[in-house]
């Protein structure tokens, strides 16, 4: 007799069951008003504060670093305090905080007051990113809590693409009392996110039912500080060096295709458009199973191969004709965002499944700390290889990123083989 594969429920179906959880429905709310404004700022602030308020170009340089600097700290702080207070009401404080910082643009008339309103906004979002894993730590188990990032950062990337659309406008329009305006709205509606925050249970300020009596011995000991515990500190660092292939997409790609390809400018835009598709559509699916430590490194291994992948093809197109060029550069695209895919998913799950759920905030905000400063080296990690050296520096570029994927798949499968010792003992050799 055949046997027969149960038919999967249509897509509306398994949405809708996902969002029945009510943490999960609050958090996608709250992450898709808030997106959407992050996506107006992202947009606007940079041309606003060059171009309406004047500033050059060095100068909006150092607001976005000191802002990023400041954001290494808080990522961690963040976590930290969401062990030891509500992590419910600090999470409503940081997205109002950032909220009101991102609408304070509008006022900024000198140096001083962009510093500020950065400051003020990098110290929310990097806080709020940290306090949201460890809601997400303390309310899922297993496949709920990468299920539940994979859902969020597929929300994010279309509140962003919303956000940006809105922008648009302002653009278009071209003058002051449009960028204010939108600006104002920006910054309106990732405040206003908090309103749905306010329907997360009580139940999110403390680690996940179960799981301190859970039949599986913890990863760590309980309420062990992140700072000494080597295995995930050596895992944040692997995972924060394989973070920069964000700045690929942001600051090297952009650089590289107007400078040294052949290809036209207007083919920048059809590769972020291309990556955000297929984050959108494959992000939850390709997330599946990766709460297991051994699929986890597994899926990390292989987005380090195709991020070297894409380093090659982004490389070539530096010396190629035009056709070839195009060829590489979205050939580049797709590799780089099954890679960026692949790395989140397994990060995710190593980040959740090796912290001690009794310091589950202080985890999260190690693991942010690391993307953080991921966020401050890239850049310039950018800037002295692909930029500077071509072919051979994207080469060199693409085996940082393999090193750092052996590295973390490393850690997860000598995690797995530790706990598996523990569960059997009589299977350990001497």
């Amino acid at each position: 007799m055949t046997r027969t594969t149960p038919a999967r429920p249509p897509l509306l179906e398994r949405i809708r069951a996902t969002l029945a959880e009510p943490v999960l429905r609050a958090l996608t709310v709250a992450t898709l008003i808030s997106t959407v404004g992050r996506g107006i700022t992202l947009t606007l602030v940079v041309l606003y504060l060059t171009i309406i308020v004047g500033l050059p170009a060095d100068q909006v340089a150092l607001v976005f670093t000191v802002g990023a600097a400041v954001s290494v700290l808080f990522s961690y702080l963040g976590g930290h305090l969401a062990d030891r207070v509500s992590a419910r009401r600090l999470l409503i404080g940081c997205v109002v905080l950032t909220g009101l910082a991102l609408a304070s643009f509008v006022l900024v008339t000198e140096l001083w007051q962009a510093i500020l309103a950065e400051v003020a906004a990098s110290i929310g979002m990097s806080a709020n990113g940290a306090v949201r894993a460890a809601i997400i730590a303390h309310a899922f188990v297993g496949q709920g809590r990468v299920t539940s990032r994979a859902v969020l950062r597929t929300v994010t990337n279309i509140g962003i693409t919303i956000g940006s659309g809105v922008a648009a406008i302002a653009l278009a329009l071209g003058t002051p009392e449009a960028y204010r305006a939108i600006l104002l709205v920006g910054g309106t509606a990732y405040a206003l996110c908090a309103l749905a925050l306010l329907r997360l249970p009580a139940r999110v300020d403390g680690p996940a039912e179960g799981e301190a009596d859970a039949a599986e011995p913890a990863p760590v000991g309980a309420g062990r500080s992140p700072w000494r515990d080597r295995r995930y500190l050596l895992f944040s660092a692997f995972a924060a060096v394989f973070a920069i292939q964000f700045a690929v997409t942001n600051v090297g790609i952009p650089l590289w295709l107007v400078h040294d390809t052949v290809a036209p400018e207007w083919l920048l835009s059809i590769m972020l458009i291309a990556n955000t598709v297929l984050v959108i559509a494959l992000q939850v699916p390709l997330s599946r199973g990766t709460h297991d430590l051994r699929r986890a490194g597994t899926v990390t291994a292989v987005s380090g191969v195709l991020m070297a992948l894409a380093c090659a093809a982004y490389g070539g197109a530096g010396g190629a004709g035009l056709a070839l060029a195009v060829v590489l550069l979205l050939a580049g695209t797709v590799l780089h965002a099954l890679a960026e895919i692949l790395s989140q998913a397994g990060a995710w799950g190593l980040s959740f499944e090796l912290a001690d759920p009794a310091s589950a905030g202080a985890y999260q905000g190690v693991y942010a700390m690391g993307f953080s400063l991921a966020g401050l080296a890239a850049p310039l990690v950018i800037a002295v290889t692909a930029l500077e050296h071509g072919l051979a520096g994207w080469l060199l570029l693409g085996a940082m990123f393999l090193v750092s994927a052996v590295g973390v798949t490393g850690v997860a499968y000598r995690s797995a083989a530790q706990l598996s010792s523990r569960r059997d003992p009589a299977a350990s050799t001497p």
